[in-house]
C-alpha cells in the first residue's frame, strides 16, 4: 500500500481543540473551637499556608471573632492537602482545630 503525498491543490483541514477549561477551585477555611491557642493557629497559617505573620495574625483573628476564618483559595488537590496538614499538625499537638474545604 502506497502512502498517499498531497498534490498540493489540496486543503488542509486543521482539527480545532476545545478551549482549556480552568481548574475548579476550593477554599480552605479554619474554624473557632475552645481550645486550639492563637499562637498554634498563627504557626499553622505560616508553616503549611506560608503567610506572613502579619496575614496570619489577621486570619487567626478572623477565626476567633468571627468563628471562622479564609486562608485561602486553591486547587482541589492542594486544598485538600493543605488541608490534611493542618489537621495532622493540630492532632500532633492534641489541639481539635477544624479545617475544612468548600467550593468556592
Amino acid at each position: 500500500m502506497a502512502d498517499r503525498v498531497p498534490s498540493g491543490n489540496e486543503e488542509i483541514l486543521e482539527k480545532n481543540r476545545d478551549e482549556t477549561k480552568e481548574p475548579e477551585m476550593y477554599r480552605v477555611v479554619l474554624h473557632n473551637d475552645d481550645y486550639t491557642t492563637m499562637e498554634f493557629v498563627v504557626e499553622v497559617l505560616m508553616r503549611v499556608f506560608k503567610k506572613p505573620i502579619i496575614e496570619a495574625t489577621k486570619i487567626m483573628f478572623d477565626v476567633h471573632k468571627k468563628g471562622r476564618g479564609q486562608v485561602g483559595v486553591f486547587t482541589y488537590d492542594i486544598a485538600t492537602t493543605k488541608a490534611h496538614q493542618v489537621r495532622r499538625l493540630a492532632a500532633e499537638r492534641e489541639f481539635p482545630l477544624k479545617c475544612t474545604v468548600e467550593s468556592v
